[in-house]
């Protein structure tokens, strides 16, 4: 099948959304994300129900378990496994969380990695791996964490970029997360923005997270976007363009309708930064 073209704003697929979807798509919706992990092999009624999405809109494969940063080898099996599933169905993009996630098994938690030059170096050329067996650059993505790894050298969005310029791969930004780690360890979150290497970002997540009573921002993807994470998102659009960007939410459904007022908050907001960099340009 052949790409379709990725733009606009777009939604995460959801088994739990599913029959509201075959009942009528949000017309905000542009394209659809999933976890090939939770796709790729499947047959029979969940074949194709994808396939009936995948002939009519673009996806996104966004990965949980690859570990990028972990120790245990390369799951390359996996990595080919999703080669295939993208092929068979036109998904042009995959990207992953910048952590670790496997020990002597999945870990089911994505954990930060060091700021350091060795891990940038490990790192990085894990991507390539996965770039190399994808046959293509894949979009890593900042993380959420709680607590920061020691011995650090440097800052993490220095790390980040570090790890993309060795890489060579994209950024997937989470202006979410990047709120979520600012309120949490207190740092700016529109300084961390602008030391990211936007330049190379591909895709975009924004999501809601929970607010523990104690303050702890918790990355929850199971409530509505807030203004500061718009804000966020807002001043990346200003800096670098409109880029694709999806909505996270993984429990706590509300009705399709809520989520697909969310999705056209993002459509609107690119309308009206795209329409007022047109006029500075």
């Amino acid at each position: 099948m052949e790409d379709r073209k990725l733009h606009g704003a777009g939604l995460g697929f959801r088994r739990e959304l599913l029959a509201e979807l075959e009942a009528g798509v949000p017309e905000a919706v542009d394209f659809f994300e999933l976890a090939p992990e939770n796709w790729a092999g499947m047959g029979g009624r969940s074949a194709r129900q994808l396939r009936a999405f995948t002939e009519r809109y673009p996806f996104v494969c966004h990965g949980l378990s690859l570990s990028l940063g972990g120790m245990l080898p390369l799951d390359t099996a996996l990595l080919q496994q999703t080669r295939a599933f993208m092929l068979e169905h036109g998904i042009a993009l995959y990207t992953e969380h910048l952590s670790w996630s496997n020990d002597a098994g999945q870990l089911y938690d994505l954990l930060p990695l060091p700021c350091t030059s060795e891990a940038v170096r490990w790192t990085a050329a894990r991507i390539r791996q996965a770039q190399d067996v994808l046959g293509r650059r894949i979009g890593i993505e900042n993380a959420s964490y709680y607590v920061a790894p020691p011995g650090a050298e440097m800052g993490e969005a220095e790390f980040i970029r570090a790890v993309v310029e060795e890489a060579d791969c994209l950024l997937h930004l989470d202006v979410n997360n990047i709120l979520v780690n600012a309120r949490n360890f207190g740092f700016d979150p529109f300084r961390f923005l602008h030391d990211l290497p936007l330049e190379r970002t591909c895709y975009i997540h924004v999501a809601g997270h929970y607010t523990e009573p104690d303050g702890l921002l918790i990355d929850t993807h199971g409530a509505e976007v807030i203004d500061d994470v718009w804000a966020l998102l807002e001043a990346a659009y200003r800096r670098i363009g409109v880029v694709p960007t999806c909505l996270e939410r993984d429990f706590n459904f509300p009705p399709l309708a809520g989520l697909g007022a969310e999705v056209a908050q993002i459509a609107r907001l690119q309308a009206r930064v795209g329409e007022a960099l047109a006029v500075t340009a």
